[in-house]
């Protein structure tokens, strides 16, 4: 649906968008996610045809968008970080203008109009001003006017920007029904936003691509040669389990730090954290040391260590993750 290769864009001396490549395949639903002025944006207006790019080439379902942006556009629906909404029309009236712009036929008009807003739970505002919209439904209605004309690409900048948690909630089920005959790029500040809602992550920082895969595969890469956390439960009947456990896993290889954690009369759960995965040096510690081993699991970075991590590699100031 979507193929990347060399883009770059700037704004006068200005690199925002450096040498992108990538690819998203047809009913993907896949998460843009950086920091503040990492070039999101840029590059999805240029996915949308709105503006050009200083170099590159992006094709569109198989469609090169210098050629043929004007075809392009009406085959995908755009959703930018503000909804292009006009205050004096009614919900419906909105809806159906927009689907004239982007040639719906006439005779299908009322039936893409209806659907749009079953679609988006906009059926008990439709004769509503768009103008009285909370922010919420003025969110559902920029979702709306990306999809009455039935696109096969989804572009949504920022979807669930200043939404409570019910409403970030139905957002996200709505996107999910959505990706069923879309395929969807989303951008979003949200990082549990991305996690659930996306099958793969293309990671971008100060216009650069940092990372593309899904969570589980850039949470293995950002561990690899540097730190992990594993879990570990330890049963005993010999002395103060707490204190020998704790000293046992202070010495073994690869052990930078022993958290003790619940214990439940001679079973203890502590959390190591090891430089690489150091598994099977933990756990040959532990029963040679004559305590019982129950469990040993490695902990998975979540996507904020992995985001950090992703566009901090140093460790500096900075380095936020976007909320």
């Amino acid at each position: 649906m979507i193929e990347v290769e060399g883009l770059t864009k700037y704004y006068g001396g200005k690199r925002a968008v450096a040498d992108l490549t990538f690819r998203i395949e047809k009913g993907e639903v896949v998460g843009f996610l950086g920091l503040n002025g990492a070039g999101k944006s840029t590059t999805l207006r240029i996915l949308a045809c709105l503006i050009l790019p200083s170099s590159g080439l992006v094709r569109i379902d198989d469609m090169n968008a210098a050629e043929s942006a004007h075809e392009i556009r009406k085959r995908l629906g755009f959703l930018p970080d503000t909804p292009p909404l006009y205050d004096e029309m009614s919900v419906s009236g909105y809806l159906r203008f927009v689907a004239e712009l982007k040639a719906v036929p006439s005779n299908k008009l009322a039936s893409r109009v209806g659907e749009a807003l079953e679609t988006c739970g906009l059926v008990a505002v439709k004769q509503d001003p768009i103008s009285t919209l909370s922010h919420g439904y003025r969110q559902r209605l920029g979702i709306a006017q990306a999809v009455v004309h039935k696109p096969s690409l989804l572009i949504l900048d920022e979807p669930t920007s200043g939404l409570d948690p019910v409403q970030i909630a139905e957002m996200r089920q709505l996107i999910r029904r959505l990706s069923g005959e879309h395929t969807v790029l989303l951008s979003s500040h949200i990082l549990t936003e991305i996690s659930q809602t996306c099958d793969r992550l293309l990671v971008i920082h100060q216009g650069k691509l940092v990372a593309d895969g899904t969570e589980e595969s850039l949470s293995q890469h950002a561990g690899t040669g540097e730190q992990r956390t594993i879990d570990v439960e330890i049963e005993s009947s010999q002395g103060d389990l707490s204190a020998k456990a704790k000293q046992i896993c202070e010495r073994i290889p690869g052990v930078i730090m022993v958290r003790p954690g619940k214990m439940e009369g001679q079973r203890i759960s502590l959390e190591l954290v090891t430089s690489g995965d150091q598994r099977a040096l933990v756990a040959k510690g532990i029963v040679e040391a004559g305590l019982g081993l129950l469990r040993l699991d490695q902990k998975a970075f979540g996507l904020e260590s992995v985001f950090n991590r992703l566009v901090n590699p140093t460790g500096g100031a900075g380095a936020s993750p976007p909320r």
